[in-house]
């Protein structure tokens, strides 16, 4: 495909300009007069230099790789059509649609956003977490930033012992039977060349356990509506997990609340003077 770079600098400036610091989680200065968003802001969103991103809304900077395009997209907040047009405009095929994308809709990134106070994540089909709240990465420690097949909160479960130690020890059966069901119904439903179908022959061979759950062929099996974490510092936890699902991106939003006037509740308020936990993976 061939580029358009004027197109691209345009798009870029106008989907800048339509953009209000609340609609990205930003709090506005009571003396902003920018409209829209600061080129700075949207480069901090989408994790590049500022110089970068001024190039090519100038016209003048190198093509972006499809990674740093999937990151301006996310960073912009655009939607899959925009997020396709910015890719054809800079020369690449749009990412294949379907379960494998990690790109947000706008939709369920503004309601992160406005999530500060609480824990809460987005994660997709194979329970690959996207983005945490603070509150989040204080609970559950920086899942999101853990790639590979790793990065699946089912593959690590069968081959990384210490991802258990999250979890309350009697609830271990049942969330191996989970996460193997779950995998089963993905790999079912997008196919024997998928991510999904790739991760079970790797763990086939790399987990007895998995082995004896997947011969089973259990599918169905759904999580319970309240999950009993066990924090390093805190203890144990009762949480009840919300979830909002987006049926187009194949993700989910999760938020974690506690009962009122109960134990788990307490130590919830904890968690933000506690600070983000540090994963060892």
């Amino acid at each position: 495909m061939t580029s358009d770079r004027e197109a691209l600098a345009g798009f870029l400036r106008t989907r800048r300009d339509s953009l209000q610091p609340e609609d990205v989680g930003l709090v506005r200065g009571a003396r902003r007069r920018t409209e829209g968003l600061r080129r700075e802001e949207v480069a901090a969103l989408s994790h590049m230099s500022v110089d970068y991103y001024a190039r090519l809304e100038r016209g003048d900077g190198p093509l972006p790789s499809e990674q740093m395009l999937a990151a301006i997209a996310q960073g912009l907040h655009l939607t899959v059509a925009e997020r396709d047009h910015l890719f054809r405009l800079a020369g690449h095929q749009p990412p294949v649609r379907g379960g494998s994308h990690e790109h947000i809709s706008p939709g369920m990134l503004r309601i992160l956003d406005r999530l500060h106070d609480t824990p809460a994540e987005i994660v997709t089909e194979l329970g690959e977490t996207l983005r945490q709240t603070p509150l989040g990465v204080a609970l559950t420690g920086d899942t999101a930033s853990i790639r590979g097949p790793e990065r699946s909160i089912g593959y690590r479960w069968f081959s990384d012992p210490r991802s258990r130690e999250l979890y309350a020890e009697a609830d271990h059966p049942f969330l191996s039977r989970l996460w193997v069901s779950g995998l089963r119904e993905v790999a079912a439903r997008r196919g024997p060349d998928s991510r999904a179908a790739r991760f079970a022959e790797d763990l086939l061979v790399r987990s007895a356990e998995f082995r004896a759950l997947w011969e089973l062929h259990e599918v169905g099996i759904r999580p319970n509506e309240v999950k009993r974490f066990r924090h390093p510092q805190l203890g144990e936890l009762d949480l009840t997990c919300q979830s909002l699902i987006d049926p187009e991106q194949s993700q989910a939003l999760l938020v974690y609340t506690a009962i009122p006037g109960t134990e788990s509740h307490d130590k919830l308020q904890l968690l933000s003077a506690l600070g983000p936990r540090t994963l060892a993976v």
